[in-house]
């Protein structure tokens, strides 16, 4: 009797999905949540790394006239903070959530391309690695994480230091590009039977919007950066305004790119507040269709206020006015969550869980972030505030604040999902008081410095200018706000062997993920649910199965081909196979299978760095071996066989 036709057990399902040990299933593992772990870990080293950065920048800047560091080193240091937090921490971290939990929360047992995720995660690691290795050259970028020509031009900028960071940021562009592709085939053809638009998970929605938004955004960063090598590289004048360039063609490429990236980082993280309100204040959350239309409605109009950043360039009035029009446009979807969030709580009951402060104390900063950035929308006040302190302390409001707190919160969620335990609550709290406060005390004096002129990036000033004391106070409150973060740590490392254990639903939430086991098995779903609702777990029963229903086009999700049913139940998940299900509906069209853990992904994400290498170092040999690595591994991992997915 085969699988398909008898009762598949526990012991089958863990040999089928087991994972050799050690270093060799570390380099070979195609598990969505195993890779998510590591996005969300790596991602956390690399916030540390800046972190370490930036309290050295604030040191150098607590008293007046101060030689902690040189004019040239503090250049290296805030040039390699920014690029760190938004290439290598920001985006990547919020990957590594969209990883863990996109098949969970939809009821699959895996992304879509399981191996192109794992060559994301590798091309995003090696990147990282990439950048980083200018420290052990000494030869470090230090044109700002903007990298504005002319002054990043070979002429200006002699050396390796800017190639490390132009051709590091379309390395790592790659890695951001596939995953996108990857969420967006998840999203529309794996979702659960049942799973219709309108009952998607609003995290699922954010990832959603987020996908899209890179789609079109990053060719933009990975244009300019690649403009810049080839002119850096070999000698054309693509910005060089005496040779029929133009320096100004490259803000706009590149703020194409990097507004819409506040908002490719913002979306995940309201989806994450948008998860974690309605679950500790006891109800639904009002105004889900709105919700989502905001969320889409920010992915859309993003796209028209690049030139927000560009006001004092010496554009056409007409042409500043219809942006700055569209910079408070925009203001208007992020306030519709707002609203969404204070209604879900008016009405509930809230529990001060350590997730719901993290979230509240992002409604705050969020607020304040957006009100300055509504301020900033306004010509003569951008003109006034342009390259100041006020708007470090704007986008550290909406990028540092406005990110990071949901993405602690997020820690304190669904680590109890990922490890089976609970994190400390007191502890937790502990850390984000910590980390509210000192936020605050860091970055909203910087409002106030740059109102009274003190300009962005530089490494020291003069004494009198009456900006001596709030530096002081800035840097103090830096140094609390990383002791908040490491008491964070401190508690996920002590959970692990100490933490209580989370049972499967400790906060009695309302989406799919939290059905399973804590940790999840392997398999993620032995039976694949069918939704009903757009809240599973809160309907009476909790959410019913495939095998919980009467046969018919219900419990197939809409289709009667007996390979979709088989995929559904224990049968798929002894074969590694899933359901696909249509874009709209998610009714049942055919199934797909899980391939096996390889090397293949690594291989290919290898041959590419070499690519990189040689490119920087100028060496066609090296160029050409990791082409041929490359290119080798993507022929075998193409021309795989049907054995391969077994």
């Amino acid at each position: 009797m085969s699988v398909t036709d008898r009762p598949v057990t526990h012991s089958e399902l863990e040999e089928t999905w087991e994972e050799a040990p050690g270093i060799p299933g570390f380099f070979a593992t195609v598990d969505h949540k195993r890779l998510g772990v590591r996005y969300i870990v790596t991602a956390f080293v690399f916030f540390f790394l800046a972190g370490i950065q930036a309290l050295v920048i604030r040191a150098q800047l607590a008293t007046p006239d101060a030689t902690v560091t040189s004019a040239s080193t503090y250049n290296q240091l805030f040039t390699m903070h920014g690029t760190t937090m938004i290439f290598l921490f920001n985006t990547p971290v919020l990957a590594g959530f969209a990883n863990y939990l996109l098949p969970l929360q939809l009821g699959a047992r895996d992304l879509a391309f399981p191996r192109l995720n794992a060559f994301s995660y590798w091309i995003f690691v090696l990147a990282g690695i990439f950048m980083y290795s200018s420290y052990l050259l000494g030869d470090i970028p230090d044109g700002g994480w903007f990298a504005y020509v002319p002054l990043t031009g070979a002429d200006y900028s002699p050396g390796l230091g800017l190639d490390f960071w132009g051709l590091g940021v379309m390395f790592v562009g790659i890695s951001t590009t596939v995953g996108a592709v990857n969420f967006l085939a998840t999203v529309f053809k794996l979702k659960a039977p049942g799973m219709t638009v309108n009952r998607i998970p609003i995290f699922v929605w954010s990832v959603i919007g987020m996908s899209l938004m890179i789609l079109f955004a990053v060719p933009a960063i990975t244009l300019a950066s690649g403009l810049l090598e080839v002119d850096r590289l070999f000698g054309t004048a693509f910005f060089d305004p005496n040779r029929g360039g133009s320096a100004l063609l490259y803000q706009h490429l590149f703020w194409f790119w990097g507004h819409p990236e506040v908002y490719i980082l913002f979306l995940p993280a309201t989806g994450m507040v948008s998860t974690m309100i309605p679950v500790f204040s006891r109800r639904r959350l009002a105004g889900y269709l709105w919700v989502v239309t905001a969320l889409m409605a920010i992915a859309f109009i993003s796209f028209g206020v690049w030139v927000h950043h560009m006001f004092t360039t010496g554009l056409p009035a007409q042409a500043m006015g219809v942006f700055a029009a569209a910079s408070l446009i925009v203001a208007i979807p992020s306030a519709i969550q707002f609203f969404s969030w204070i209604a879900t709580m008016w009405k509930g009951v809230v529990a001060w869980t350590t997730p719901m402060l993290f979230c509240l104390g992002f409604l705050l900063i969020f607020l304040l972030g957006g009100i300055t950035g509504v301020m900033v929308a306004v010509l003569p006040f951008d003109w006034q505030a342009q390259d100041s302190y006020f708007v470090v302390a704007h986008f550290h409001y909406v990028l540092n604040g406005a990110v990071v707190f949901p993405i602690f919160g997020a820690l304190y969620y669904w680590v109890p999902k990922i490890t089976g335990r609970q994190l400390d609550e007191r502890l937790g709290k502990l850390s984000f008081w910590t980390m509210f406060i000192a936020f605050n005390v860091t970055f909203f004096p910087m409002h106030v410095l740059g109102l009274l002129g003190m300009p962005r990036r530089i490494a020291t000033y003069q004494a009198g200018l009456g900006w001596d004391t709030l530096n002081l106070v800035i840097s103090v409150g830096s140094m609390f706000f990383g002791l908040g973060t490491l008491l964070t740590v401190y508690n996920l490392l002590r959970s692990r062997r100490r933490g209580a254990p989370a049972g499967d639903d400790p906060w009695r939430a309302d989406t799919l993920e939290w059905s399973i086991s804590s940790p999840p098995p392997e398999w993620n779903f032995a039976t694949t649910p069918v939704v009903t609702d757009r809240h599973p777990l809160w309907t009476q029963g909790g959410p019913p199965t495939a095998e919980s229903l009467p046969a018919g086009p219900e419990r197939s999700g809409g289709g009667d081909d007996p390979d979709v049913r088989r995929a559904l139940g224990p049968a798929g998940a002894a074969t590694k196979t899933m359901p696909v299900t249509t874009g709209l509906d998610a009714g049942g069209e055919e199934t797909l299978g899980i391939p096996a853990p390889t090397y293949l992904p690594f291989v290919v994400a290898l041959g590419i760095a070499v690519v990189f290498v040689g490119l920087l170092v100028q060496a066609l040999l090296i160029g050409l071996a990791g082409v041929g690595v490359a290119l080798a591994g993507l022929c075998w991992w193409t021309w795989r066989t049907d054995e391969d997915l077994r």
